[in-house]
């Protein structure tokens, strides 16, 4: 391996390094356009159910793993041997992180366009062409889309070379709590708004019909493991660098509530605004880019609102996607000769060109679809309907099954007392369940 080994400055640090992973675009973009499509009330009763019996369940053995290895993705399963079957369980994260970075990277291009266009004001002088009009031109330029892909993939890599402390840790100490500000004064702001009892009531009313569909179910699990960040091997490389001294219950603890907080309080920005101006809440993917800059047009003081609502889009995607690069590039640390720089540099290059293809999906590649659906449309269906999934039930197993419970509970410094049993049973039999729903209802078989 070269180099020695980094650990996190501070318990603190970490904390505010891992909710910063979690905490992106499926937190504000994602889960927004999510929660409009299965429910409001409905799909969030459901997704807190997901995260207390997936998530957090998960993510405690993420880290637990992760810290026990001291190494990469892929290492922290091979404690039974360099050739142990498992060791592919480990390539399954490691690949995830690499695919959903590969076009998440594109998503967040998007962000930052819309940003700058915000500050300079060409997103406001764009609304004569209607804003359904300007995205579609925007995504299908690809000289344009792969340019804010570069940008963001080459900010992602300047904080990822500047190492564990001084790049991830440092950039999560700063942005961590500007987001946190800015998202609560949006909220703040859409609570002012006429008729913003109408979002509220969308959101926190639950539709007990809407229950009854199996797809909420899924969707909430599917939510959870992408909003988290589960299955992704982020979690066990971050928890390679954890010290005995950081306890693993308080740290999963803080990293779920201040996830779910920040994407319940991104909802609380974004429907009153949505009902407010009458429009659809369950617009898709297209309420960031098309429904809200209407919104923001429209409202008093919108074009400021717009610009800080963008600015956090580009603020939490940037914190993810340092997340997402630093697991494959501790991977090659770890399994070369190469310094962190130079891995950086190998595996950024490598995103960026398996990228090329989902960037042009709507542009020079929109002819080539599989199932009616583009190619970066694809990649993120097939890494979250069956990579992370696959990845998820493989920790669980493993950690469950194959450790015997004195390891499970030995490595999260916990005794055979009531909540570290839960939390073992959870894993052993409820989260693979849950997860084993997930890949049914992905294949079709549900």
């Amino acid at each position: 391996m070269a180099g020695q080994r980094e650990t996190w400055a501070s318990g603190r640090g970490f904390v505010l390094a891992t909710i910063g992973a979690a905490v992106g675009l499926g937190n504000i973009w994602r889960f927004s356009y999510v929660a409009g499509e299965n429910g409001g009330g409905a799909f969030l009763l459901v997704y807190f159910l997901s995260v207390l019996l997936v998530g957090a369940p998960l993510l405690v053995a993420e880290l637990a793993l992760g810290r026990r290895a001291g190494g990469d993705g892929v290492s922290a399963f091979t404690a039974a041997g360099p050739r142990s079957p498992w060791r592919w369980a480990g390539w399954l994260g490691v690949a995830a992180a690499f695919l959903i970075l590969s076009y998440y990277a594109i998503i967040a291009g998007w962000a930052l366009k819309y940003l700058l266009g915000a500050a300079t004001g060409a997103l406001w002088r764009a609304a004569g062409e209607g804003y359904g009009g300007y995205f579609a031109r925007f995504i299908g330029d690809p000289g344009q889309a792969i340019a804010w892909q570069m940008a963001m993939l080459a900010a992602a890599m300047l904080v990822v070379a500047g190492g564990v402390q001084r790049g991830i840790e440092a950039v999560n100490r700063v942005l961590m709590p500007i987001l946190a500000f800015c998202i609560v004064a949006l909220a703040a702001y859409a609570a002012t708004l006429p008729g913003a009892a109408a979002g509220w009531a969308f959101l926190f009313k639950p539709d007990w019909a809407a229950l009854m569909k199996g797809s909420v179910l899924v969707a909430a699990l599917g939510q959870a493991f992408f909003s988290i960040g589960l299955g992704m091997a982020i979690f066990v490389t971050y928890g390679s660098y954890m010290t005995r001294k950081t306890s693993i219950g308080r740290s999963a603890a803080a990293i779920i509530v201040g996830d779910t907080l920040f994407a319940v309080v991104a909802g609380l920005a974004i429907f009153p605004a949505v009902f407010a101006f009458g429009m659809d809440p369950q617009a898709g993917p297209q309420l960031a880019f098309i429904t809200l800059p209407q919104i923001f047009l429209a409202m008093p003081g919108g074009r400021i609102v717009g610009l800080v609502f963008f600015a956090l889009l580009v603020a939490a995607a940037l914190t993810s996607m340092a997340a997402l690069l630093e697991v494959p590039v501790a991977t090659l640390v770890h399994r070369s000769r190469l310094r962190r720089w130079g891995a950086v540099a190998l595996v950024g290059a490598a995103v960026f060109v398996t990228g090329l293809p989902s960037a042009m999906s709507y542009g020079l590649l929109a002819e080539v679809t599989l199932g009616g659906l583009a190619i970066l449309d694809v990649v993120d269906r097939s890494v979250s309907n069956y990579l992370l999934p696959l990845s998820g039930l493989s920790i669980c197993v493993y950690i469950g099954w194959c450790w015997p419970r004195a390891r499970a509970l030995d490595s999260i410094d916990a005794r055979a007392t009531w909540l570290p049993l839960l939390w073992l049973w959870l894993v052993r039999l409820v989260s693979p369940t849950l997860i084993v729903l997930i890949l049914l209802d992905s294949l079709g078989v549900l």
